[in-house]
């Protein structure tokens, strides 16, 4: 599909734009269950996860893919289960990135992958106290949305603690993939982690447990 469509910014009024509405999502101090009889949706965190962390990166000829990103998308797609990108950019609303060099990122990452099926992210910075912003769910819930899926039977592999609360608040499944900027206490931490996002992926597929060791 064309990702354009489906990002989530500050400027976007088309019939795909998302407000997150406070009361409409969760705290992740008091999660929903997650249901883990199927897996409808893989949700990805994008920098530190799908691609090299470039910190507030507007240039799409910055994007370089992480080992194994495109295959996991590959066999994601192969097994019929749809797939997103889930994000804060906060460089929007520090006055670092505009809306469109967002989009052109995600736009790039979306052609490097092969296409998933959409990207959604938040534009506030921390102080905002917005509900779409990782830890909170809102993002989890826009994309579980979009893609039609229950965020109950979805999985989000990301690299730090906000992703895996993120989820957990969402009711979905949580898988780390730690990196060099993974502290120690955030991998401890997890439910489920993975040495690797392509290890990530097929422990997903074949319905095994992450790596706990």
């Amino acid at each position: 599909m064309n990702a354009q469509t489906a990002h989530h910014g500050a400027e976007e009024h088309s019939p795909d734009a998302w407000s997150a509405e406070p009361a409409a999502v969760e705290d992740p101090v008091h999660p929903r269950t997650p249901n883990r009889t199927a897996v409808a949706a893989v949700l990805f965190d994008r920098d530190g996860t799908l691609v090299e962390d470039v910190p507030y990166n507007g240039d799409p000829d910055r994007v370089r893919l992480l080992p194994g990103a495109a295959e996991a998308v590959a066999l994601l797609r192969t097994a019929g289960i749809p797939t997103g990108v889930v994000s804060n950019q906060s460089g929007i609303g520090r006055g670092l990135l505009t809306d469109a060099d967002v989009r052109r990122v995600n736009d790039r990452v979306d052609a490097l992958l092969g296409g998933l099926g959409t990207f959604v992210y938040c534009p506030h910075p921390p102080e905002a106290g917005c509900p779409c912003r990782k830890p909170r769910p809102g993002l989890i819930l826009e994309a579980a949305r979009r893609l039609g899926v229950d965020p109950g039977h979805c999985v989000v592999i990301g690299d730090i603690e906000a992703d895996v609360l993120a989820a957990r608040a969402a009711g979905a499944r949580a898988v780390l993939v730690p990196n060099p900027a993974t502290r120690r206490e955030e991998i401890a931490a997890a439910p489920d982690t993975a040495t690797d996002l392509l290890t990530a992926v097929r422990d997903i597929l074949t319905g095994e447990r992450g790596d706990r060791s």
